[in-house]
């Protein structure tokens, strides 16, 4: 059964979601187009969550950014509308597109949806238990040649399989958010898997136009196996700071280092916060559980425990977590002594500032490089400069980039990657990072 055979009965579970919203974005359109250009075939997508008011968002949304991608494409829509002598202007071609996205769509609230699917999206809640549920269900639902393709960002494939009997007929496609935008997919495939799974998953990635980078399938996989690591290490080094400046000051000071120092779109703990304080504790212990590690943090518990999440809206926005956010930009520090936000107004900022000591080159940000054709050559000058600086921010900066480093060769000694090259995709692809944790910058 070849790819396009598969790709006329699929399923989305936990469409709804953050994860599951852009999968089942990129799927419509995906479908659509290709009922356009094979007539003859019929293409179902099936959406399915727990609310019918997520459910209700979801159509809303994928109608909207189909109209946009009808825009975008408004010439290879020309091509596929060439015998409609009823449009004529682009704007119809468009809202043609956007009906034929929408005809192909039927959502509901139970996996009995998904019961004739061929090709089945997971996308649910990052817990075992949620996972293994839903997974001996379509086990019984679906048919014995349907695949599974799961967004798991942490728990072992083998698990998942073994578990629920379809062994064989499960691989890892994991998106990152937001998947509509994001490039990169993290092909994790499990030992046994049918390798024609394996190549209709590659066939299918390009033709979302996502890049594929394996990893093996261990626990946190690349992305969650260096971020987990990542995001532990600047907790320690914070907490070892606040002995000496205090905890909304080290927050601060960490983040700050993290962002401007590193060139990176965000500090680390705005990216914690991003991701959700909640989440990143649970691949933390979906992860310990298998590795037996100690991945674990006592305050990211404790912040819990006093209802500091983070995390995003459904509109998208962020939610307050380590920090506080002003129109989706850092304002503030969360105290847990105070349990209030400390602003971070100019003379807070200006003090600490003046401690970690002058920045590298002010006027190089990440934004600035990102779309720069000479990264690499100001990039090297750059880390040139910071290697002779003596400074607390200097020495956070090249003690961060080192341990970033060590934990992205760590990932290729314990075979989770196969190269280093593979890490490195996968942050600048993954994490929009300027560059990869494994370099000779500093050396």
């Amino acid at each position: 059964m070849d790819l396009n055979t598969r790709m006329q009965n699929v399923a989305v579970v936990g469409a709804a979601g953050k994860m599951g919203s852009g999968i089942a974005l990129l799927l419509a359109l995906e479908l659509a187009f290709r009922a356009l250009e094979n007539p003859r075939d019929t293409f179902v997508l099936s959406l399915i969550d727990t609310h019918d008011a997520g459910l209700q968002g979801l159509l809303r949304y994928v109608r909207d950014q189909a109209r946009k991608e009808g825009e975008r494409q408004v010439n290879r829509l020309r091509a596929l509308f060439r015998d409609r002598a009823d449009l004529v202007e682009n704007a119809e071609m468009v809202e043609a597109f956007v009906a034929e996205v929408m005809l192909h769509l039927r959502t509901g609230k139970t996996l009995a949806l998904a019961g004739d699917a061929l090709l089945v999206f997971e996308a649910a809640f990052e817990k075992e238990e949620v996972k293994f549920q839903i997974y001996n269900e379509l086990a019984v639902l679906c048919p014995p040649s349907a695949w599974f393709l799961t967004n798991t960002s942490s728990i072992p494939l083998h698990v998942l399989t073994d578990q629920c009997g379809i062994q064989g007929r499960m691989i890892g496609f994991h998106f990152y958010n937001p998947p509509a935008v994001q490039k990169l997919v993290e092909l994790i495939v499990p030992e046994g898997c049918d390798p024609e799974l394996v190549a209709a998953s590659e066939d299918l990635a390009l033709a979302l136009r996502k890049k594929t980078v394996p990893a093996r399938d261990i626990a946190g996989f690349i992305g969650n196996g260096h971020f987990m690591r990542d995001g532990l290490r600047c907790i320690r080094e914070m907490e070892h700071l606040a002995l000496d400046y205090g905890f909304v000051q080290a927050v601060y000071m960490v983040d700050k280092v993290s962002r401007d120092w590193l060139l990176r779109p965000m500090g680390m703990f705005q990216l914690i916060d991003y991701v959700g304080i909640d989440v990143f504790q649970l691949i933390l212990r979906v992860m310990d559980k298998y590795l037996q590690e100690g991945l674990h943090s006592d305050l990211v518990d404790t912040l819990l425990e006093m209802g500091v999440r983070g995390g995003q809206t459904s509109s998208g926005g962020q939610k307050d977590g380590f920090l506080r956010y002003d129109k989706g930009r850092p304002a503030g520090i969360f105290d847990p002594a105070t349990r209030e936000y400390v602003p971070m107004d100019p003379a807070f900022t200006a003090d600490l500032d003046g401690r970690l000591g002058p920045h590298p080159d002010p006027a190089l940000t990440w934004k600035a490089l990102s779309r720069d054709p000479g990264k690499e050559g100001r990039l090297r000058a750059y880390f040139a400069t910071l290697k002779g600086l003596d400074s607390l921010g200097a020495g956070m900066a090249r003690n961060h980039a080192e341990d970033s480093r060590e934990a992205a060769l760590d990932l290729v000694r314990q075979g989770v990657a196969a190269r280093a090259e593979d890490v490195n995709a996968v942050l600048t692809l993954g994490f929009f990072h300027l560059y990869g944790p494994v370099n000779d910058y500093l050396d």
